[in-house]
């Protein structure tokens, strides 16, 4: 029986791929003010079949798993619950009638959010978890719908986009045969060149030299790549074997891909799209270092939470 802490509070991201639940007690006695008790992650993938309308198959996912969400907050006894929506809920022209289905059916009241709050949360989670200077570094979240990008340093945010390129929308537009075709790749490669053209300014404005990941792949290149530095919160990791590793995933069916070292089957359908972004943004920078942080959004909405003096 879990002993349960005073006034646990949590939060509730939902992504077009993944929903996430983060419970925690106030802890003054951590550096970041609060520890985690309980987490859940499912893989709903509610942008499957498109991130215009929600699938019937994706929406019975999406409702299971936040009925089990509500049954975790009720073991806890938790006090206050903030859910927030991001690209898919959106998006989705269906998406205010599965808000509305959640609340009937569980209690939980989903707020949406836009692509710039998105990543104001994304930053204020970041910088708990990772060292930043006043060298600026270029924060990168990866989504199912939506990519959030942050020029910021340790004190100020100097540029922030969000643009709707996440993987789930890259792979319905341009992954159509497994393994991908090279005109595929290149089609890829001519699109993301076209579309983030207000972010290869913002990086000739702000030059960078280090990525910061979110999440998502970047979990899954910890697996591929060497870890070089870092501790609980983030990993510094070594780019060297980033095109090699990329060149090999991408010629490898999914089958084959599921047989890769470290490779999560959750991900090998998404990971070849994934990759090609990252080297995108990679090349785009000129940049040398890949910093992983293992703190995102949910931990940015706890902090905002604990600011506000709501918990």
């Amino acid at each position: 029986m879990n002993t349960i802490p005073p006034h646990p509070i949590a939060v509730i991201d939902l992504g077009t791929n993944t929903f996430h639940l983060l419970i925690v007690p106030p802890d003054t006695t951590s550096s970041v003010g609060f520890n985690h008790v309980f987490r859940d992650r499912r893989f709903v993938k509610l942008g499957q079949d498109g991130i215009e309308r929600i699938s019937p198959a994706a929406w019975q996912r999406g409702i299971d798993c936040l009925c089990d969400f509500r049954k975790a907050l009720d073991q806890w006894e938790v006090s206050q619950v903030w859910a927030l929506g991001t690209a898919a809920l959106r998006t989705a022209e269906n998406g205010t009638d599965f808000i509305q289905e959640v609340l009937a059916k569980t209690g939980i009241q989903i707020q949406l959010i836009d692509g710039l709050e998105e990543a104001a949360f994304i930053l204020k989670g970041v910088r708990l978890a990772v060292p930043f200077t006043q060298e600026p570094s270029l924060v990168m979240d990866i989504g199912g719908g939506s990519v959030e990008f942050i020029i910021a340093n340790a004190t100020q945010t100097f540029w922030v986009k969000s643009f709707p390129i996440g993987v789930t929308v890259l792979y319905r537009n341009f992954h159509f045969n497994d393994p991908i075709e090279a005109d595929q790749v290149h089609a890829i490669r001519r699109f993301l060149e076209e579309t983030l053209g207000s972010l290869r300014e913002a990086l000739i404005q702000y030059p960078v030299n280090r990525l910061v990941g979110v999440s998502g792949t970047f979990d899954v290149l910890e697996n591929l790549l060497e870890v070089i530095d870092g501790d609980d919160r983030y990993q510094v990791l070594d780019t060297g074997r980033f095109e090699a590793i990329l060149n090999e995933i991408q010629v490898l069916p999914f089958e084959e891909r599921l047989s890769v070292e470290g490779m999560p089957e959750y991900r090998a359908d998404l990971i070849v799209v994934a990759m090609l972004l990252i080297d995108a943004i990679l090349q785009m920078g000129k940049i040398e270092h890949l910093w992983v942080s293992h703190f995102s959004m949910k931990q940015g909405m706890i902090a905002s939470l604990m600011e506000k003096g709501s918990a």
